[in-house]
């Protein structure tokens, strides 16, 4: 798909979330997204058909081939449903990993995992956080891949593996290099089979009290010397900071998209619930001024945010992700925090209905409280910002730190 047909599928897009995905809502939210996975099964097949599928991959892989600040926009249409990505195959962490196969796996890589999680004959999963050390320090880990002939040998502890149930394939962080000088060239990332022997799934954590299913769960995993081949190496031994680090970029950017999409979703059911709601007879809800004060600042910080981040979108794909890399820490935390704000003002205008499950505001507060962790928490990323902008001054943070 070329670039002048992004409006139409922009408007297929809206018209299939609108028509099959919203429905499906309510049943989710009184009964869990196990109940509706069949369905979702079904609608990942009509994706495929209607051409709408995995925007982000290229046609040789049955996508549409759009540029980063195209796939962009599809991910803000998308992310007003919390099906949207998943349907059409660009959900994380399947993105990032069809996204680090393409273009670092080996050829026998991409025919095994690659081809099949393209189609959406199977799913995946990452793991790289541990729950013995801070995620805010992304080179300090302590699951080991140590060499024993042509294989790897797996030893360690990993949480927050987010749709590991279902997931045929896990890739994996693991350090294989602890005496590299440098702490950022100690790992690697390895391609671990579910099934492998030495997979301990622990349990599906509960996030908020809601435990989820499939791919909407998070879970902590073992290995207990697991084994797998030394093919499934992807890219060069010691190179799995550098990796992670160019899937954060673009990651970041369908993150944030998505997140706007969540705000404009729940900017339009503040703002209806706010016309139609009385506090007495002929007296709507909008009316009180705290409530019009609410829908501009938070109308103002969502313009902000997706303009933000369409710049950085641009940025990477004109400068690179590293090139690019003061503008990600920034989007990360600047639209991770409108996105709370938003939910909080719509919960707010709700009263009470707003804490239930009666609409899709409780559902995304619980989930999406955890954007302004996951992917490097606020205060990381606004330490980079800082460092960046006081060079300028004469002043490195980092050696006063």
């Amino acid at each position: 798909m070329v670039m002048t047909d992004l409006p139409e599928l922009l408007a297929q897009i809206r018209a299939f979330r609108d028509e099959h995905l919203l429905p499906l809502e309510p049943l989710m939210l009184q009964v869990g997204v196990g109940a509706i996975l069949p369905r979702l099964a079904e609608l990942r097949g009509l994706g495929r058909e209607l051409g709408i599928w995995a925007p982000h991959l290229p046609p040789a892989l049955g996508g549409a081939g759009l540029s980063l600040t195209a796939f962009a926009q599809v991910s803000e249409e998308l992310g007003r449903s919390p099906f949207g990505h998943y349907v059409l195959n660009c959900n994380a962490p399947d993105i990032g990993n069809q996204e680090l196969l393409l273009h670092h796996g080996t050829p026998a890589q991409q025919a095994v995992y690659l081809a099949p999680l393209a189609a959406g004959e199977i799913r995946s999963a990452y793991a790289m956080t541990e729950p013995e050390h801070a995620g805010s320090n992304p080179v300090w880990l302590s699951t080991t891949a140590v060499h024993d002939g042509n294989e790897y040998v797996l030893n360690g502890h990993k949480w927050f593996v987010t749709g590991f149930e279902g997931a045929d394939f896990v890739i994996v962080m693991a350090v294989t290099n602890p005496q590299a000088p440098k702490l950022h060239q100690r790992a690697s990332q390895i391609i671990v089979p579910r099934g492998a022997p030495g997979v301990e799934h622990v349990r599906k954590i509960k996030i908020m009290g809601e435990e989820g299913d499939g791919w909407a769960s998070h879970s902590e995993l073992r290995f207990v010397n697991c084994r797998v081949p030394t093919s499934n190496l992807i890219g060069a031994e010691g190179s799995g900071f550098a990796l992670a680090q160019e899937r954060l970029g673009p990651g970041l950017v369908h993150h944030c998209m998505r997140w706007i999409g969540i705000c404009e979703r729940a900017f339009d059911l503040m703002c209806a619930y706010a016309a139609t709601r009385e506090l007495a007879p002929g007296k709507p809800l909008a009316q009180q001024q705290s409530v019009q004060h609410a829908i501009a600042e938070r109308r103002a910080e969502i313009n902000a945010a997706r303009l933000l981040v369409m710049d950085t979108a641009h940025k990477i794909e004109t400068l690179g992700a590293h090139g690019a890399r003061v503008d990600i820490s920034l989007i990360k935390f600047y639209v991770a925090n409108v996105l709370n704000r938003v939910l909080d003002s719509a919960i707010q205008v709700h009263g009470g209905l707003g804490v239930t499950d009666d609409t899709m505001l409780a559902f995304w507060y619980r989930h999406e409280r955890a954007a302004r962790i996951y992917d490097g928490a606020d205060e990381v990323h606004k330490t980079v910002v800082a460092r960046q902008v006081m060079k300028a001054y004469g002043v490195d943070i980092s050696i006063l730190a």
